[in-house]
């Protein structure tokens, strides 16, 4: 999606910044790695594949994408890629998707913290608020939508803890849909639990 082109989203430990073909190398490694292919239900692509992924995000307009620095290490080192820890994502879906049975324009929302050294620090907490709002402010989404792995304890907590309630498992996949409903006492406590700024991305 073109919207994010050219912004950036400065949170307090973690920036987000548009997904370019400079970061699809170490994108592309990550992905390599089996554990990550087994908790985002992916498919390994060769790095040609991966470079033709990164420009369809560009511009799909159902996809919106951010990839995750950790903030302390950029404002140190000054290197990007070096201070990449893992995307966040947005999927628009469509009004005939599967089980919906109301007009609400509805999205997927994903998280990956791909680094090790960088979980557990709530880095995907404040990357996933942070998504959420954008995603409410300028895509004007009313509900969101999460799948994990029934195993993934933490990221089903997670989005418990968010507001999310458990709507649906899928037992021969081993997924559980988590929902909510966007309104105005919730957009109030992500804005609460968050400070961001919004600034140009070159």
């Amino acid at each position: 999606m073109k919207l994010n082109e050219h912004v950036q989203i400065v949170g307090t430990n973690v920036i987000l910044v548009p997904y370019e073909s400079k970061h699809v190398e170490k994108y592309h490694r990550w992905m390599m790695n089996e554990e990550l292919q087994l908790l985002t239900a992916s498919e390994p692509l060769t790095l040609e594949e991966e470079y033709q992924m990164q420009q369809s995000w560009r511009q799909d307009e159902d996809k919106l994408t951010f990839l995750i620095l950790d903030a302390s290490k950029f404002k140190t080192t000054g290197d990007e890629i070096d201070a990449l820890i893992g995307d966040t994502n947005i999927f628009l879906l469509p009004k005939e998707c599967d089980d919906r049975d109301d007009d609400l324009k509805t999205a997927e929302i994903e998280i990956m913290i791909a680094e090790q050294p960088a979980r557990g620090k709530r880095y995907g907490w404040e990357s996933t608020l942070l998504m959420l709002q954008y995603g409410i402010k300028h895509l004007r989404i009313q509900k969101y939508r999460a799948i994990t792995k029934d195993t993934n304890d933490k990221a089903m907590q997670m989005f418990q803890k968010m507001g999310f309630r458990e709507v649906k498992r899928v037992a021969v996949f081993q997924e559980v849909t988590f929902e909510v409903t966007v309104n105005d006492a919730w957009l109030k406590w992500i804005e609460q639990e968050v400070s961001k700024r919004i600034e140009s991305y070159h």
